[in-house]
């Protein structure tokens, strides 16, 4: 096959972007709600998310730098501020109201509102949880990694998880059932993917 060769040096960071949400697919959604020091809900999708450890577990995702006077989202302010936050699964039933939420919107909007989602209080973190997701984990922050402050670079976030709450509908004997779960996961551009057509494949022995 002839082969694409890119120089990240030379290449416009715009089409590097296009080529990493092109090929580093599917990508699992971190819903984040968060809170402001005044106490304003924050919601936010995040596709550069993933678990990177589970004793302890911990979850990362990336909050990455905007053109523009409003470089960094809100999240990021929130979780710098209250070292607090909450992971939402996202499944289809609410896709429509998590896409809502990407909206530029100012600090001062409260997302659960805007998208018409229900937050319910959290045990041990203030950020409210999403009544519609059957999956959160209420996180503290270990650390963050600022990898570039140029448009297109981003923060790493990385946060223990403190509490899981599970539907218990969709869990048995700690598997989640992905059927009922029904995740979205992330494409390129505006393109998101069910997770229905599934395979199995057991490790060798």
């Amino acid at each position: 096959m002839d082969m694409l060769r890119v120089d990240p040096e030379s290449a416009l960071p715009e089409n590097i972007y296009k080529l990493m949400i092109g090929v580093i697919v599917p990508r699992p959604i971190a819903f984040v709600s968060s809170v402001d020091e005044r106490g304003v809900r924050n919601l936010a999708p995040f596709s550069y998310f993933t678990g990177c450890s589970t004793n302890p577990p911990v979850v990362c995702f990336v909050t990455a730098v905007r053109p523009g006077p409003r470089a960094s989202k809100d999240t990021l302010h929130n979780v710098l501020t209250t070292s607090e936050f909450v992971v939402n699964i996202v499944s289809e039933a609410f896709a429509e109201k998590m896409n809502a939420t990407s909206a530029e919107v100012g600090p001062e909007v409260d997302e659960f509102e805007l998208a018409g989602l229900t937050p319910i209080a959290s045990e041990l973190v203030k950020p409210p949880r999403v009544a519609e997701s059957h999956v959160h984990m209420e996180c503290r922050l270990r650390q963050v990694l600022h990898i570039s402050d140029r448009p297109g670079g981003g923060s790493l976030i990385l946060g223990d998880v403190l509490r899981f709450h599970i539907d218990e509908a969709i869990v048995d004997n700690y598997r989640v059932d992905p059927e009922k779960l029904k995740a979205i996961g992330r494409m390129g551009g505006p393109t998101y993917l069910r997770t229905h057509d599934r395979f199995d494949m057991p490790r060798p022995k």
